[in-house]
């Protein structure tokens, strides 16, 4: 912290604007001065937020280009339609209880890498994951997510897609840059823990997001699948400015050929600045 930029970690759930708030109750001294925030973070995303002060405010753009790091924990098993667990579960194929099954080579030499204990029922395809990073390493072009603010003929995309009408439009693309992505872990999650996870994090979400219609489709994807596992692959990602790195968990599971999403995104360096 220093007079001009204050670092907060945002919490899953709370707003940018949140974190202004709390910073002033906190520090009463800083109320009547402008405050804004650099970088915008996914409601469920959560980590480092830096809060301009005062004369800093002019140099928000700047704050916003600065390079980022991201640790992000990629669900494999679900697809929906904001590419994280804030959305409605777009496939039953993965939920049939044959993910195992159909990737069923044990992941030796990735997690030998890593110093990690390969799970008895982990499939094979962290491997293939390590081949396909190449692909989106450097500058690419990405699509903005469905559910974002993006605007397109003046009206943000996610109520183009609430409203059904993402055919009426051409969704967006952009150039980013990404300097690495690094496979830095892997768990399994059963079913149960899965859902309760799932329910906890949109149960601190402010606002109309659907919470409901999606906790109840949750819980009847997962009813019967309590005890099934679902692997999880947590990447390091590097990256500039305007990433969104739940569309990276999305396009990984898809070049794989199974459904993916982002479980956990944690924002842990913008610039030089540091969780």
């Amino acid at each position: 912290m220093n007079d001009k930029v204050i670092k907060v970690y945002k919490k899953g759930g709370e707003t940018p604007l949140d974190c202004i708030d709390n910073l002033k109750k906190e520090r009463p001294e800083l109320g009547l001065l402008p405050i804004t925030y650099a970088g915008r973070l996914d409601p469920l995303a959560e980590g480092l937020l830096l809060l301009l002060i005062g004369e800093e405010c002019k140099k928000k753009d700047e704050y916003i280009n600065l390079s980022k790091e991201y640790e992000v924990e990629v669900l494999f098993g679900f697809e929906t339609d904001t590419y994280d667990v804030m959305g409605k579960v777009m496939t039953e194929e993965a939920t049939s209880g044959k993910l195992f099954e159909k990737y069923s080579v044990l992941l030796t030499e990735v997690f030998g890498k890593l110093g990690q204990t390969v799970p008895n029922s982990f499939p094979n395809f962290a491997s293939k994951i390590q081949d396909i990073i190449p692909q989106f390493i450097g500058k690419i072009k990405q699509s903005y997510p469905p559910y974002s603010s993006r605007p397109v003929k003046g009206k943000p995309l996610f109520m183009w897609a609430r409203e059904g009408k993402l055919d009426e439009i051409e969704i967006p693309a952009h150039n980013v840059f990404i300097e690495n992505i690094e496979i830095a872990g892997n768990r399994e999650i059963l079913g149960k823990e899965l859902l309760e996870e799932i329910k906890e994090k949109l149960a601190n979400v402010k606002g109309d997001f659907r919470q409901e219609e999606i906790i109840d489709i949750w819980e009847n994807e997962l009813r019967n699948k309590e005890d099934e596992k679902y692997p999880v692959i947590k990447l390091r990602i590097s990256c500039g400015s305007g990433v969104y790195v739940r569309v990276i968990a999305q396009e990984i599971g898809e070049k794989l050929g199974l459904p993916s999403l982002a479980l956990k995104i944690v924002r842990t360096k913008v610039g030089e600045y540091y969780i």
